[in-house]
């Protein structure tokens, strides 16, 4: 049997190596971590597309012979047949009355956005869960479901953001202080024990008394702090390897430091930064949770998981609906992305990956009986 090639070898109709090959199927062969990728993947599609999803403004507009799509453009009220020069409210029973005499609309699968207040409501917000509102309105009459679309989104996001940013400088210091050692580990070590014990809490009170928090706000401050946790794994990986035998010939054929570092030692150092990667997106949007149900993290009205858990909290008793659903999808959230970090651990296993490429023993053929058992009164 002729042996398969590199070339062989295609995921997503790119070329990959052997030992990528066995990755992915290794992280195939880790049924939870392979199924919480797609269901979170799906999740994380379904509400980038929020504003077609749960908007309080029609998704088409047919009227006088004129086709608009407000929910990309705003449009004024006299478009439609108001006398007001502002944005129209298509939730005004004027407007959609006028709407239904020339035309007609049609509205998203959830007609509300994270921040208008539902109208009509039968008693005073927080409201039950009904045929209108799938998951009840919290305290303000607002959607809860638009608000969960909108907050998943939004943390998500907040995670994936801080992750690649807090991993740039996690690896580019870990890379400095493995690869040249001696005074600069020890003084950048310093660096970090006395970084690392500033209180992140106590600053963002503190700086929350001068500015108002908001995502880019809030993403920066983490920064200062997230990236540290990723030093010391590169850091132990460009130890071991700063004295391997290519880095040292690398070295005496005048390759310069940078392009040992970031072209030779880093792609063997990256195993373990990818397997911390979906570790550090729990942690970050774990954060950012905490800090909105302490009311440090996004601005008030927006669309958060924590502010909706810190609503459950405090109408615990008239409104259980509202901690329930913020429990939920908070754990539904961490539970995949850590099912998904276990997966890509053991991808990356590199005693996973030598099983998988041992050859299978070839069975031993069996020996007959009378070969199998000594004859009667032979000399064993």
């Amino acid at each position: 049997m002729t042996p398969r090639l590199a070339s062989d070898h295609t995921f997503l109709w790119w070329r990959i190596r052997p030992i990528t090959a066995r990755r992915l199927a290794n992280f195939r062969a880790h049924r939870r971590g392979y199924w919480s990728l797609w269901i979170f993947l799906f999740l994380f599609v379904f509400t980038l597309f929020a504003e077609f999803i749960a908007n309080d403004r029609p998704l088409l507009v047919w009227y006088d012979g004129g086709l608009y799509a407000p929910v990309l453009e705003d449009y004024p009220e006299k478009t439609f047949g108001g006398d007001l020069p502002g944005n129209a409210d298509y939730s005004d029973k004027f407007i959609q009355d006028e709407i239904k005499k020339k035309g007609w609309m049609i509205w998203p699968l959830i007609p509300f956005s994270y921040n208008s207040p539902v109208k009509g409501l039968a008693r005073p917000a927080p409201t039950p869960p009904s045929w209108q509102n799938w998951l009840g309105t919290d305290n303000q009459a607002r959607d809860v479901v638009a608000r969960v679309i909108y907050g998943f989104r939004i943390s998500v996001l907040f995670g994936l953001v801080l992750t690649i940013l807090s991993s740039i400088v996690g690896v580019i210091a870990g890379a400095v202080q493995g690869y040249f050692g001696g005074r600069v580990d020890l003084y950048f070590q310093r660096f970090m024990e006395i970084w690392d014990s500033v209180p992140l809490l106590y600053l963002l009170i503190i700086l929350s008394a001068f500015i108002q928090p908001d995502f880019w706000w809030l993403l920066g401050i983490m920064l200062l702090f997230s990236w540290m946790g990723l030093v010391g794994v590169v850091r132990a990986e460009f130890l071991r390897a700063r004295n391997f035998d290519y880095v040292r010939a690398a070295r005496a054929m005048g390759a310069s430091s940078a392009a040992i570092m970031f072209k030779h030692i880093l792609p063997n150092a990256m195993v373990a930064t990818i397997s911390f990667m979906p570790f550090i997106t729990s942690g970050s949007i774990g954060a950012l949770t905490a800090l909105d149900f302490l009311g440090f993290g996004l601005p008030p009205g927006s669309a958060s998981l924590g502010e909706l858990a810190k609503q459950g909290k405090e109408f615990a008793v008239i409104a259980p609906w509202l901690g329930i659903t913020a429990f939920v999808i908070v754990a539904l959230m961490l539970s995949l992305l850590v099912f998904i970090g276990e997966a890509v651990r053991d991808a990356f296993d590199p005693r996973k990956s030598a099983l998988a490429a041992a050859p299978a023993a070839e069975p031993q053929p069996a020996l007959p009986a009378a070969a199998a058992a000594p004859a009667s009164g032979a000399i064993p």
